[in-house]
């Protein structure tokens, strides 16, 4: 951690989280991770001085697994019930978006795993009506971020290497592969009965 982001730190505790990772807190505090291909939403109610972030994998679990906050709508959810349990507004939410880089050894397409955590993080804050005020997504690099939950402020910081363990990367290349398998076959539908109104 370089002096600057101490010299930041001063008075705040500190909390790391990682995929499925989700925290909020009343309470001045930094929230760190680091993402490549994943999402983190960061909320803040700016009256109640209420913030907090989540990590997630994809949007959706392509094996049926039960509920995880590695997967976009419990890990939105959970952010936001958390957000309201510490005194945030629901209506007063206003929401920083960052990740969704293509950082996997896999071809790039419109719908790879970086696209499509893109698209539901910015279409669900859109659908719930949370104002994002900020956002850096897509593009190649990974990124470590630190989200103020009192005010909002974000330090991002452009890397190398996105920090996942080998087993994470190879897990989310094996959900990236399974989701284009599907995307395939869903393609190869027979429309020759299909009538368009």
């Amino acid at each position: 951690m370089s002096r600057g982001i101490k010299d930041e730190l001063q008075g705040r505790s500190l909390h790391s989280i990682h995929i499925g990772g989700v925290f909020a807190s009343h309470e001045p505090a930094v929230v760190r991770t680091v993402l490549g291909s994943c999402i983190a939403v960061c909320l803040l109610d700016p009256f109640a001085l209420v913030g907090g972030m989540n990590h997630f994998m994809l949007p959706e679990s392509s094996s049926g697994e039960a509920v995880s906050a590695r997967y976009g709508v419990h890990a939105m959810e959970l952010l936001i019930n958390n957000c309201m349990k510490m005194g945030a507004d629901r209506s007063r939410l206003q929401a920083k978006v960052f990740g969704g880089g293509h950082v996997l050894r896999i071809r790039e397409s419109d719908d790879n795993v970086p696209q499509r955590n893109i698209r539901f993080a910015l279409q669900f804050l859109e659908t719930e009506g949370i104002a994002i005020l900020a956002q850096d997504v897509g593009g190649y690099a990974a990124r470590e971020v630190f989200f103020f939950t009192d005010s909002g402020r974000i330090l991002l910081k452009r890397l190398a290497s996105t920090g996942l363990t080998g087993d994470e990367l190879k897990e989310l290349e094996q959900e990236e592969r399974t989701s284009r398998a599907r995307s395939k076959q869903a393609a190869q539908v027979d429309d020759s009965n299909i009538t368009l109104f």
